[in-house]
């Protein structure tokens, strides 16, 4: 339908032993979608479109030829990440953020135009899994994802296996409370999503676009101010670009939030006692600038004895991670149906 707002991404090497199974996934966004297959031991390039936002019918019928422009004949699956909350025994989306998909049986409707198997999951959900594979092998089973964008979302892994409770709306770690006030018991009116007090509330990057607001006003002559003075605004990405210079109004933004993303980070290690909590999303290119703050803020805030085995790192996989995880989503179903392990699966070491 868009077929001139294609284009090619870079190809990114991902080496698996040889496999001659092909597992299409695709990453579904409020401004593109990437696909991309796992074949013959590496991803393949991401093809993008720009996201059809004029329907719902009109977004199915692009999903349609996104998949049919990189299926090929040793297809198996497909996997799709999507911005949505997700019931993923039948694929149903039940609502969406910025695109037109609102209560819709998709993984069917997908089925029956492609004729292959489709699964679909949230899109942080993928990435979680993604980051728990390394050189085509699990490598982390037990993980906890947050990505720090626009918003706050994020999965779990647990035993190797995305977690996502009994209706599938598991892992709103955005939502979760880090900062709410209790002293006269919960507030008569929480008010809309996000609420005040959650992580998503506190330590997204409209959180930073507000902490760089506040901090212009306060150091007019520092970096934030002077770039407040060119540009008529800041923004969380001013922060991160003058932190990198050694502002230090700009690294105590990123100390503020990294702590308030470390009392979120607490919380997981506090209940699930993950191998790895990782750190992805558009803020995570602050990197040790950001990953310091929650280190510190998490590890004060563990109970003594949990968390000796945890690892605070950033996502390695960056953009690739949502259509790689997708793909993954696709093999690890595959795999369970036909009774085969997911490394076997992806690895080429057993065959259908």
């Amino acid at each position: 339908m868009v077929a001139g707002d294609r284009q090619r991404e870079p190809r990114r090497e991902w080496r698996w032993s040889p496999v001659s199974d092909q597992f299409i996934g695709v990453d579904v966004g409020g401004t593109k979608i990437a696909t991309a297959t796992v074949q013959a031991g590496e991803l393949s390039r991401s093809r993008l479109w720009v996201t059809e936002q004029g329907s719902q019918e009109a977004l199915v019928e692009q999903l349609v030829e996104a998949i049919e422009t990189v299926r090929g004949a040793d297809s198996q699956a497909v996997g799709i990440g999507v911005p949505s909350v997700v019931e993923f025994k039948t694929g149903r989306i039940r609502s969406s953020v910025n695109i037109p998909l609102q209560d819709v049986p998709l993984r069917q409707l997908l089925t029956d135009r492609v004729g292959l198997p489709v699964f679909v999951e949230n899109d942080a959900s993928c990435a979680a899994l993604a980051e728990a594979f390394e050189n085509g092998r699990l490598t982390c089973p037990h993980l906890v994802l947050f990505t720090i964008g626009t918003g706050v979302g994020g999965g779990w892994v647990l035993n190797g296996r995305l977690y996502r409770g009994a209706t599938g709306a598991a892992a709103e770690v955005g939502h979760t409370l880090i900062g709410l006030d209790l002293t006269d018991g919960a507030p008569k009116d929480p008010g809309e999503f996000p609420q005040p007090g959650s992580l998503e509330a506190l330590a997204s990057g409209r959180a930073l676009d507000r902490l760089a607001h506040a901090a212009a006003s306060a150091h007019p002559d520092a970096y934030l101010g002077r770039v407040r003075a060119e540009k008529g605004d800041v923004e969380g990405t001013d922060v991160v670009d003058g932190a990198h210079q050694g502002d230090a109004a700009c690294c105590d933004c990123l100390r503020i939030l990294g702590e308030r993303i470390g009392i979120g980070v607490a919380n997981a290690i506090n209940t699930f006692d993950p191998l790895e909590v990782v750190i992805g999303g558009g803020v995570s290119r602050a990197g040790d600038l950001l990953l310091e703050p929650i280190r510190r803020a998490a590890f004060q805030h563990v109970v003594p004895g949990s968390g000796t085995e945890t690892s605070i790192r950033i996502a390695r996989h960056g953009p690739h991670a949502g259509v790689l995880g997708a793909a993954l989503i696709a093999a690890q179903e595959f795999a369970e149906q036909s009774g085969q392990a997911l490394e076997s699966t992806v690895a080429g070491e057993a065959s259908s």
